[in-house]
């Protein structure tokens, strides 16, 4: 099935994303299991053909395209089975930068994010505080001299690499939500700010999250995300569709990726005289899963031009986010119990798209508080 946001221009640079994710993604999966994080020449190579910022103006140093050429990207990144190359929270960073941040910090920030020369992370999550974001602690205090971060922040995604974090803090811990600031906090030669371990998962084991420590870490004035104190809150809301939306563009990937190992596997597996195809329970779970994927895939091609037209908004990415995580541990589950026993050996993609998977529906805000947003809107 063909989405209705492609076009043959962006069928030609899905071409060359395939390209390049088979050759530059693909063949280093394991090693990057084993070191547990990705090459930094990838995030070099990627910038070089344009594959960071898709979607950002080229006036910043972007590629000039719509979301339709990042989901492209993110698509193919999910079909080839890629979960350790951390684009998607890079790009994340970067929609903040282009809609709150000042021009002289887009202009500062945005080219470095598109050529890879700067990885960038997000720092929500705290040991005490995940979902809950007005239970953060690290504080940013103001100084003649620029800010003082303190506090930690654990589950960073990209924490390992990052040049660039996008720090939630309070700039004023008695104003609740309206005392949270996004800092823009950059690693190098800051030492005040140190990484800790890279965190050990069931899934996504060549994705580096870590512990971050911040012990009076320097942030310049300048550098309070759109130069106003207090913002922060706002902004974390106002680019959240951005995010759940990405997460289901991903999930639906991976349907179809599912989806198809097994129908692979259900032709060429014979079981008690017969391919397993031929078997009514393999029939008739694959027809299920088909459909609920043609669902899926069509809810999230709507949501993709809902972005792109500036039109989606918090519930329906919460429902995308939600519906779509849920289903995509569903149907990979249902299709490893078709794998048999081979579905529990790692060296078959299915066994690790379902610990990967897991955690879809946790990170980008828990499925649970998506049901709560959507329940808001009754």
């Amino acid at each position: 099935m063909t989405s209705p946001w492609m076009t043959p221009e962006l069928d030609t640079f899905r071409d060359a994303v395939r390209r390049f994710v088979a050759h530059e993604v693909v063949p280093h999966q394991q090693r990057w299991r084993e070191q547990r994080h990705v090459d930094r020449a990838l995030w070099n190579k990627a910038g070089e053909l344009g594959l960071l910022l898709a979607d950002v103006p080229d006036d910043f140093g972007g590629s000039g395209g719509t979301f339709a050429h990042q989901a492209v990207v993110f698509e193919e990144l999910a079909l080839a089975g890629d979960t350790a190359f951390g684009l998607h929270v890079h790009a994340i960073v970067a929609h903040y930068l282009l809609h709150h941040g000042t021009e002289d910090q887009k202009y500062k920030y945005l080219p470095r994010l598109a050529s890879g020369d700067m990885i960038a992370a997000i720092a929500m999550s705290e040991p005490g505080a995940g979902s809950d974001l007005k239970g953060i602690r690290t504080t940013a205090v103001r100084t003649d001299r620029g800010y003082r971060l303190n506090g930690s922040k654990t589950f960073i995604s990209n924490g390992y690499l990052a040049d660039l974090i996008l720090v939630v803090a309070k700039t004023d811990p008695a104003a609740g939500a309206k005392g949270i600031s996004l800092m823009l906090l950059e690693t190098r030669d800051n030492p005040g700010f140190r990484v800790g371990r890279i965190l050990e998962k069931m899934g996504q084991k060549g994705q580096d999250t870590c512990e971050l420590f911040f012990d009076d870490a320097a942030v310049p004035l300048a550098n309070v995300l759109g130069g106003v104190e207090g913002q922060g809150f706002a902004q974390l809301m106002a680019e959240l569709p951005y995010e759940r939306t990405i997460v289901g563009v991903a999930g639906v990937a991976c349907i179809e990726r599912a989806l198809e190992l097994t129908v692979t596997h259900a032709k060429e597996r014979r079981a008690f005289g017969q391919a397993l195809i031929d078997m009514q329970n393999t029939r008739f779970v694959l027809a299920e899963c088909k459909t609920e994927a043609t669902v899926a895939r069509a809810f999230i091609d709507r949501c993709i031009e809902d972005l792109i037209a500036g039109r989606m908004d918090t519930v329906r990415a919460s429902m995308a986010k939600y519906w779509i995580t849920d289903l995509q541990c569903k149907i990979v589950d249902q299709c490893l119990q078709l794998f048999g026993g081979y579905g529990y050996m790692l060296e078959y993609p299915i066994t690790q798209m379902y610990l990967d998977a897991r955690v879809q529906r946790i990170y980008g805000g828990a499925n649970e508080i998506m049901k709560e947003i959507i329940a808001r809107s009754l």
